[in-house]
């Protein structure tokens, strides 16, 4: 697989995404639900913490790359979801530190959303990834 960088501004790139990205001879894609802060029974962790709850959402996002036989390295597109943006942004650098550390920098929108499908759930992560 070959990624390219489209960025017609580079502000994104300090929040640790690319405002598009070509990408060619992928021969896999997984589309990943949303993953939120659950323990492997279907628990929620976390109530009330942020930064808590998105380290445990990434987790469960690698979780379920890795069972594909991939990694964060694979991700082409992120949408985050959030009850809470101004909450959020302070702790953002948890995920971006992620992805930075894996290497990639993929499209990402973030939503402000009412509430999430469990209650207490502060964000959800969802993604595609191509290998």
């Amino acid at each position: 697989m070959e990624r390219t960088a489209v960025n017609p501004v580079t502000w994104s790139k300090e929040w640790g995404f690319h405002q598009g990205e070509v990408v060619s001879g992928q021969t896999r894609t997984l589309y990943i639900s949303g993953q939120t802060a659950m323990s492997g029974d279907g628990r929620p962790q976390h109530e009330g913490d942020m930064a808590a709850q998105l380290a445990l959402s990434v987790d469960n996002l690698e979780a379920v790359l890795a069972e594909a036989g991939m990694s964060l390295a694979n991700l082409v597109r992120l949408t985050v979801y959030t009850t809470d943006a101004d909450l959020l942004l302070p702790h953002y650098g948890v995920l971006a530190g992620r992805l930075a550390a894996a290497g990639v920098a993929p499209p990402t929108s973030m939503l402000g959303v009412t509430r999430l499908a469990v209650p207490g759930q502060l964000v959800e992560l969802e993604g595609t990834a191509v290998a």
